[in-house]
């Protein structure tokens, strides 16, 4: 995947976990992962496997392929 490609998910992510009212430590304790890696992922740093992002758009309450459009 392109680097801004990376980026762009996580914005996306961040997004949505604003919208939602989480903060990182919070979206992180919901899916089981550190919030340090929440974080890289918004920063676009790294990119979740699959069953990551299907974590994160379920209790991000949005569809997986919400959060790359």
């Amino acid at each position: 995947m392109r680097k801004g490609s990376v980026k762009a998910l996580g914005a996306k992510i961040k997004k949505y976990r604003k919208l939602r009212g989480l903060s990182q430590v919070e979206l992180a304790v919901i899916i089981s992962l550190s919030p340090g890696y929440i974080g890289s992922i918004e920063q676009g740093i790294r990119y979740p496997s699959l069953k990551t992002l299907e974590k994160l758009a379920r209790a991000l309450k949005v569809p997986v392929n919400e959060l790359f459009y």
